[in-house]
Formats: C-alpha cells, sequence, structure tokens
C-alpha cells in the first residue's frame, strides 16, 4: 500500500491509498479518482511531506488539524458518516458481512480490533482530529 499526495486542479490537496504507483496511474487516466471536495477528476500528485513517529502512539503530525484541508474533511466527516463511538469495529463488520445496511461510519476502534478488521478485509483510515476545547463547542 503507498499513500501519494494529491491535488485537484482547483488547488485542493488530499491523500489517496494505491496498491502501487500503477494503481495511481491507471485509476488516474481512467478519472476514477475525485477531489473529495469538489469532485474535479483532474488529478496530480505533489511532492510529499513525511514524518517518522518514534512510537506507534498514533501522534497525528504537528500542525494537521489545523490546516484548512484538515479542518474541511472533519467537517465532511461529521455531517456524512454516522458516529458509531467505540462500536466501530462491531459496525463495520455488520456491514461487511451484509447484516447492515452499507453506509459511511465514523467511531474508535481498539488496536485488536483494527487488526481483526484488517484480517478481515475491511479497509478503514484514521483520521487524527483535535479534541475540543470547551470554547470550541
Amino acid at each position: 500500500m503507498i499513500i501519494f499526495d494529491l491535488q485537484c486542479s482547483k488547488g485542493h490537496k488530499f491523500e489517496g491509498w494505491f496498491e502501487d504507483g500503477q494503481s495511481f496511474e491507471t485509476q488516474n487516466e481512467q478519472s476514477l479518482i475525485t477531489c473529495p471536495l469538489c469532485n474535479d477528476t483532474a488529478i496530480f500528485r505533489i511532492p510529499s511531506t513525511f514524518a517518522i513517529r518514534s512510537s506507534s502512539s498514533g501522534v497525528p503530525l504537528p500542525g494537521a488539524e489545523n490546516s484548512d484541508f484538515g479542518k474541511k474533511l472533519i467537517e465532511f466527516v461529521d455531517k456524512n458518516f454516522d458516529d458509531v463511538g467505540c462500536d466501530f469495529a462491531k459496525e463495520a463488520l455488520k456491514i461487511h458481512y451484509g447484516v447492515s445496511e452499507p453506509r459511511n461510519i465514523k467511531g474508535s476502534s481498539t488496536d485488536e480490533e483494527e487488526k481483526t478488521l484488517k484480517e478481515e478485509g475491511i479497509q478503514f483510515f484514521k483520521i487524527p482530529v483535535p479534541k475540543q476545547s470547551d470554547t470550541d463547542a
């Protein structure tokens, strides 16, 4: 799995996860990649910045939650995903096996639950969300 930093022709930046570089090229040629903010299909790769974490604590990159895109992404998820809280893994499994209707969900999960989801072939991704202060509420 490889992650590319992408940008649409309107300047919106976002990430894309692909099996490999050729998968990105093929999907992009077929206009299968769209900007999550404006649905533009004119997408290109941009140079990536990266960081190396000293632990697997899941600490987000400094400042990521304060970026304009980060704020818009969090707003989009809040408006378009059902919050299932700590039942994320259970609900993802139900959707995967057809017990529950397919829908966008968000929530939290333990490392062990995430391992189970990966073993079951369920794709998910983590978005670091800043804690809201009392003044944000």
